[in-house]
């Protein structure tokens, strides 16, 4: 017996010095950590919202002039105003924003030395990038009115493909707004549809009353 033990203890001091396990401050332990969504919020916003602006905001103005006027061109010609003049807002209003945070961040940093030497250049904000993506992001939203009604001559039939392409979009941003959250994603494309319907419903019906006052 005392033979086998002695073999056995051969045999494991062997085999420790053949294949020596690797110290123990040096194993690393690799643990599955959840997804930080906040990384995401900011060009989720400049994105996903930009785009639900440019579509909700296009196409309420081209409901509200269709409100009075059937005629395709001025609705076009309304439609494609409101999408630069709308791009243009929100790429000037993200690059101030994003700038003035740029601002505040970069004087944290010079108040702090120990910070300035541990922050990489790539954390702070980009306000070129941000302004280019909310206006691009603005134009591909209200490009999907100005779609709708581009090719169809007859009055109602346009209000409807408009209200039917911009239904779409609104629940399509609304579900990618929350699937890139880890939102729920029926109460947000709800929420957002509504909020697209309501747009468009005043301004079509005020528009039509004034119109139709004679002011």
């Amino acid at each position: 017996m005392s033979t086998l033990n002695l073999q056995s203890a051969s045999l494991n001091s062997c085999t420790a010095a053949k294949f020596p396990l690797p110290p123990h401050d040096h194993i690393e332990i690799i643990e599955s950590q959840p997804f930080d969504y906040s990384k995401r919020a900011q060009w989720l916003r400049a994105a996903v919202l930009g785009a639900n602006d440019g579509l909700v905001s296009t196409a309420s103005l081209m409901m509200g002039v269709g409100a009075v006027k059937p005629d395709v061109k001025a609705m076009i010609l309304t439609g494609f105003a409101g999408l630069v003049a709308g791009a243009c807002s929100m790429a000037i209003g993200e690059f101030v924003s994003v700038y003035s945070q740029l601002d505040i961040e970069r004087a944290h940093i010079k108040r702090n030395q120990h910070q300035l030497k541990q922050e990489e250049p790539h954390n702070l904000p980009n306000p070129l990038q941000a302004a280019a993506a909310s206006a691009l992001a603005f134009s591909m939203g209200a490009m999907v009115p100005l779609l709708a009604a581009a090719f169809i001559k007859e009055y109602r039939v346009r209000l409807g493909a408009v209200v039917a392409a911009v239904t779409v979009a609104l629940v399509g941003f609304g579900w990618l707004g929350a699937t890139l959250g880890n939102a729920p994603a029926v109460r947000s494309s709800a929420r957002v549809l509504i909020g697209g319907w309501v747009a468009m419903a005043v301004t079509f019906g005020l528009t039509k009353l004034i119109g139709s006052s004679g002011l």
